[in-house]
């Protein structure tokens, strides 16, 4: 049988959200048999092993393959997308700069906020946790999930647990998260199916639009996904303000919305 042996670690900065209270903010006694990985003590405290990018064991980075050993003193940061932290030993691949999300059914209201601002988002409403997995890995894809255990999986290589449950500050926390704000193309793809928008000319579509739409608006756009038809409407002002108030960190993006406005797409 093998001895109790007893580790030191520490979680830095919104890692310690996924801790209770009592573990916040310090270094806590892992007490463990064996030899586990570095990866099997972080998930054993309940971090997903996506939420981690840097594992410092007494002074040396290390990778998620480091076994523990008796002594160690564990430093664990988070992700930092927007901070290049080379020659440092980063526990994942490199950041996905084709920066393109899939999120599980929980988060439908926060996919058509990351749509409205041209990103790319794809909705898994009603499908399992491995059908995730295997999407994400197939297309390049960030898992975006209020579930840790979906982000425990071992073939998850990048992934964010959302904090908030208010769509609104969703979306504010995943382009503060990844940096996105240079990113931003707002009304550039499909509300609803993710499909990226093209112009399409008037003449072509007036079959398939209403008789005060043809009157008054002269601008189209249709998805390459589905062939739904936009314009700027009614809520087209509505949607800028929005967008603007979820970018309001990226002042230049401010601007060039403000510029916009009065004007059609």
């Amino acid at each position: 049988m093998h001895p109790v042996a007893v580790a030191s670690l520490r979680f830095y900065a919104e890692l310690n959200d996924f801790l209770s209270s009592d573990k916040r903010q310090r270094s806590m006694a892992y007490r463990f048999t064996g030899r586990p990985s570095i990866k099997t003590a972080i998930e054993g405290c309940g971090v997903p092993h996506t939420e981690a990018d840097l594992i410092v064991v007494d002074g040396v980075s290390v990778g998620f393959d480091y076994h523990l050993q008796p002594g160690d003193r564990v430093a664990i940061y988070p992700v930092f997308e927007s901070l290049d932290v080379s020659p440092i030993v980063r526990v994942r691949p490199k950041p996905l700069r084709r920066t393109a999300f899939i999120l599980d059914g929980h988060l439908g209201t926060l996919a058509r906020l990351l749509r409205m601002l041209g990103l790319d988002a794809l909705y898994c409403q009603d499908s399992e946790d491995s059908e995730i997995v295997r999407l994400a890995a197939a297309e390049q894809r960030i898992i975006l999930t209020r579930d840790r255990g979906l982000l425990k999986h071992a073939s998850v290589t990048h992934g964010y647990c959302v904090r908030s449950l208010v769509p609104h500050e969703q979306a504010c926390e995943v382009l503060r998260r990844f940096d996105l704000y240079t990113a931003v193309k707002p009304l550039s793809r499909c509300i609803r199916c993710n499909g990226a928008l093209e112009r399409v000319e008037k003449n072509a579509i007036l079959s398939r639009l209403p008789p005060r739409t043809i009157l008054y608006y002269d601008v189209f756009y249709h998805c390459l996904s589905c062939d739904h038809i936009y314009w700027p409407g009614s809520h087209y002002q509505n949607m800028l303000i929005q967008i603007a108030h979820l970018c309001k960190e990226s002042s230049a993006l401010a601007a060039t919305l403000s510029q916009e406005k009065g004007s059609t797409r």
